[in-house]
C-alpha cells in the first residue's frame, strides 16, 4: 500500500521499503546501551518510511527498535513476529480485553495479522471465527489453529456467527478491509459489541447502516500498532505478552513462503495475488 500510495504516509522519492527484519548486528552507535555487535535481533516496526527502511543485506535502524529475539525462532520466524502480534495485542490484550469464552470475527484471516489474531484470541481462551474469501484456505486455517471459518464469498456471515454465537453475534470483530464487507460485519455484531478497522484493503466506501447502529450500539474504532509502539508501558507489556507466548509455544508466525532477494519482484506479485497463507519472508 505504501509502494502504490495508498498508504497513511506517502513514498517520498526516492523512497524506501521496509519495516520489519532480523539479522545479526555488525556495528554500534557510540552512544548505544544493551545492544552489542553480534547479536541477533529482530526489529519493531517503529519508524517513518521517510526515515529507514529494511530492505537490503546491510540496513541501519535506531537501536531502541531493536530486540534480542528467542532462540527458538528461525530468522524467518523473527522477522515475522513484530507487526503482526503487537497490532492485536493491541485490540485484542490492551483494548478490548478479552475475557475467555468471547467470541471474536477475524477476517482477512489468512493474512499474517490474521493468523496472529486467530493464535492470540486462542491464548487468551476467546472463540476464534476466521473469515476468509473462498473455502479453498479453510483447511489451512483450521490447521493454523481457526475455530471456526466461514467463507465470506460463499456463505452469510451474519447467519454463520449467529449460529456460532447462539444468536448472540460476535463480541469482536476485527477488520482490515471495511468497505462493503463492515455492512456485513454490522450485522454479525453483538448488541454493544466492538468493530475494531485496522486496514483499508478493499479501498472501497464505506456505507453504515443508521437503524442497525441504533439498534445495536456498537463500538466502531480505527486501530494501528502506534497505540503501543509509541506508549513504552504498553509497548513493554505487549513484548513480555509475545515473548511469554513464544516460550508457552502458544505464539508461533506461520511462514507461507521465502523468497531470495533478487526475486523481490516477483514476491512483490505473489503478495498482491493474494492466494497465500501466512507471512511471505524476503532473504538476503
Amino acid at each position: 500500500m505504501y509502494r502504490r500510495g495508498h498508504y497513511d504516509e506517502l513514498p517520498i522519492f526516492p523512497a524506501r521499503l521496509g519495516y520489519e527484519a532480523a539479522g545479526i548486528v555488525e556495528a554500534v552507535g557510540a552512544e548505544v546501551k544493551g545492544i552489542d555487535e553480534g547479536d541477533i535481533v529482530s526489529i519493531l516496526p517503529a519508524f517513518s518510511l521517510h526515515q529507514y527502511a529494511t530492505y537490503g543485506e546491510l540496513i541501519v535502524v535506531p537501536a531502541y527498535t531493536l530486540q534480542k529475539h528467542p532462540s527458538t525462532l528461525s530468522f524467518e520466524e523473527a522477522a515475522s513476529v513484530w507487526t503482526s502480534f503487537l497490532t492485536m495485542y493491541g485490540m485484542v490484550v490492551d483494548s478490548a480485553g478479552l475475557p475467555p469464552g468471547q467470541s471474536v470475527v477475524i477476517t482477512a484471516a489468512s493474512s499474517s495479522a490474521g493468523l496472529a489474531a486467530i493464535q492470540v484470541v486462542n491464548y487468551l481462551g476467546g472463540v476464534s471465527i476466521a473469515v476468509t474469501t473462498t473455502g479453498r484456505k479453510r483447511d489451512a486455517l483450521i490447521k493454523a489453529g481457526a475455530m471456526h471459518v466461514i467463507a465470506a464469498d460463499e456463505q452469510d456471515i451474519a447467519a454463520e456467527v449467529l449460529k456460532i454465537t447462539d444468536n448472540k453475534g460476535a463480541d469482536i470483530i476485527l477488520d482490515p478491509v471495511a468497505g462493503p464487507l463492515l455492512l456485513r460485519l454490522i450485522e454479525a455484531v453483538a448488541f454493544k459489541g466492538q468493530i475494531y478497522i485496522y486496514g483499508a484493503l478493499s479501498q472501497e466506501s464505506v456505507q453504515f447502516p443508521a437503524l442497525e447502529l441504533v439498534r445495536k450500539m456498537p463500538v466502531i474504532r480505527g486501530y494501528n500498532a502506534m497505540d503501543v509502539l509509541a506508549n513504552p508501558v504498553k509497548l513493554q507489556a505487549a513484548i513480555q505478552f509475545i515473548n511469554e507466548g513464544i516460550t508457552r509455544e502458544k505464539l508461533k508466525p506461520i511462514i507461507g513462503r521465502t523468497f531470495t532477494f533478487d526475486k523481490i519482484v516477483e514476491a512483490t506479485l505473489f503478495l498482491e495475488a493474494n492466494t497465500h497463507t501466512g507471512k511471505i519472508v524476503v532473504t538476503v
